[in-house]
């Protein structure tokens, strides 16, 4: 006589209900459902200083953003209370972790870490030197459990002076005895070179429109089209085009990973432009750009002011 256990029992019913309605349950798993575009707002410790004055501290620009009501802190490396070219002590990174624990108990996210670095250069060492401090960098992120970091290509430096480079609208000629296509290249071996630590600390780097090589749309997708790395992506500067702006940011804002929004208050540090922020609203959401919105003030009125004017403006342009 056959005997019917429980298990067996249990194991005939699943088997009858995969034989009958496999099919159908398999059409009735719900679909993958698109993710709407979607902005979070933050503020660009930059904003509050302009290197002009004494350093505003990082810790003061998150209490300002936890205030206003925003989500994230975009810290500028030069801003922080480390220095800027030595290797991580100790000491530092106890700064990093108090830094994080201020984010922490105010409800702000940190969310990108704006550095300097310059890979156009021909000798090779200099561009060894950037690479490390990119390296370092990338662990400072880590440490602060930022997922991005700004990243520059780099420029000829023909116009050492930045004030004068303004002048010149951010074109400057290239090094005497060398051509654009080998700025290209020492830049994309030095993000190559950063590009595995980047992946193994889960850091995007998002390269910006700055100036140098990704002044224009075809020098940053260039890069980015030639190495295509889920850990390298553009960080869209709003204000880095001077010169007919809505068409160049359409191009680069499907590989946007990140925005800073300029914004002028009282006059632009070096240029005023006047930008159209519900068009390029439209411009990120045509493209699917679901991330963050950084405010960068580089107006001359008073940060205590200019800020909170700006975030408002941005809130109604991306409502």
């Amino acid at each position: 006589m056959h005997m019917i256990t429980r298990r067996s029992f249990f194991a005939g019913l699943a088997a009858a209900g995969a034989a009958a309605g496999g099919a159908s349950a398999q059409a009735a798993l719900p679909r993958a459902i698109k993710p709407q575009p979607r902005i979070k707002l933050g503020i660009a410790s930059y904003s509050y200083w302009h290197f002009r004055t004494e350093k505003v501290p990082i810790e003061s620009v998150i209490d300002r953003a936890a205030r206003l009501g925003v989500e994230g802190v975009d810290i500028l490396h030069r801003q922080m209370d480390i220095p800027e070219k030595e290797p991580l002590t100790a000491g530092h990174r106890g700064y990093l972790q108090r830094l994080k624990r201020h984010a922490f108990r105010n409800g702000i996210d940190l969310i990108c870490l704006s550095i300097h670095q310059d890979f156009v250069d021909p000798d090779p060492a200099y561009r060894r030197q950037q690479i490390e401090h990119t390296h370092k960098c990338i662990e400072i992120a880590y440490e602060l459990g930022v997922p991005c970091i700004r990243l520059n290509s780099g420029r000829w430096n023909t116009i050492p002076d930045f004030d004068e480079l303004m002048k010149a609208r951010g074109i400057e000629p290239v090094l005497p005895g060398h051509t654009e296509d080998e700025g290209f290249r020492w830049c994309m071996d030095g993000i190559a070179q950063c590009l595995p630590q980047a992946e193994r600390c889960g850091v995007v780097l998002a390269l910006e429109n700055h100036w140098g090589l990704t002044r224009d749309p075809d020098g940053l997708l260039r890069i980015l089209e030639k190495m295509d790395s889920p850990w390298l992506g553009a960080l869209m500067d709003t204000g880095n085009f001077l010169e007919n702006p809505y068409d160049k940011l359409a191009r680069i804002a499907p590989r946007t990973v990140f925005v800073q929004a300029k914004t002028y208050p009282g006059g632009g540090e070096w240029y005023t432009l006047d930008l159209d922020y519900r068009r390029i609203a439209g411009i990120l959401s045509d493209a699917g750009y679901t991330g963050y919105v950084s405010l960068e003030m580089e107006g001359k009125e008073d940060p205590e002011t200019a800020v909170p004017k700006s975030i408002e403006m941005l809130r109604r342009a991306f409502a």
